[in-house]
């Protein structure tokens, strides 16, 4: 179940197995991947998500990519191995949250594919459900929004390797769900 560098650290899986957990419940969870450019409507996009499940009473919990970097990746620069990292991490705590049988959103840009590959496949091992949804947005439509206004920043060089203007993004190339917010679609 762990990729523990250790032979001495193994997995303890509690008194309830997850298929008694989530049957005790009467739900499943699993993870919703939203990826795409800063500006895309990941977090909008998941956070009516997220509110729709909880009116339906859905446990659900949206681990936002900027509140994490607040806590748990505070530690984390935004080089490519520090953004795989921090994909990493959320993907394993995303993985403990569907395990749990709450539904976790995930509004991450995880710009390189081999980071959301790796969290995919960190869910596919447990047997954790895992759909990724891609924010199909331009990139021109995602800086004219520019919400928090880095698109700017980043132009003036103000913030080294920023998404879609000095570092790529890696556009999913078969996502379970793609979304274009732009077209209304």
């Amino acid at each position: 179940m762990s990729d523990s560098t250790s032979d001495n650290v193994v997995w303890h899986a509690g008194h309830h197995d997850r298929d008694e957990r989530w049957s005790h419940l009467g739900i499943k969870g699993c993870t919703i991947w939203f990826t795409g450019l800063s500006g895309s409507g990941k977090s909008t996009v998941a956070a009516e998500v997220e509110r729709l499940l909880v009116e339906r009473g859905q446990p659900t919990y949206m681990l936002d990519g900027d509140n994490l970097r607040h806590g748990l990746n505070g530690d984390l620069g935004f080089s490519e191995a520090d953004r795989n990292e921090n994909v990493r991490r959320v993907s394993e705590v995303a993985r403990l949250f569907a395990d749990a049988g709450v539904m976790a959103l995930v509004p991450l840009v995880s710009p390189y594919r081999a980071g959301r590959d790796r969290a995919r496949e960190i869910h596919v091992a447990a047997e954790v459900p895992f759909f990724e949804v891609f924010m199909d947005t331009p990139l021109e439509v995602a800086e004219e929004r520019d919400p928090k206004g880095l698109y700017k920043l980043a132009r003036e060089g103000k913030i080294p390797n920023f998404t879609g203007i000095s570092d790529p993004y890696e556009a999913p190339l078969e996502p379970d769900l793609a979304l274009a917010p732009d077209v209304g679609t």
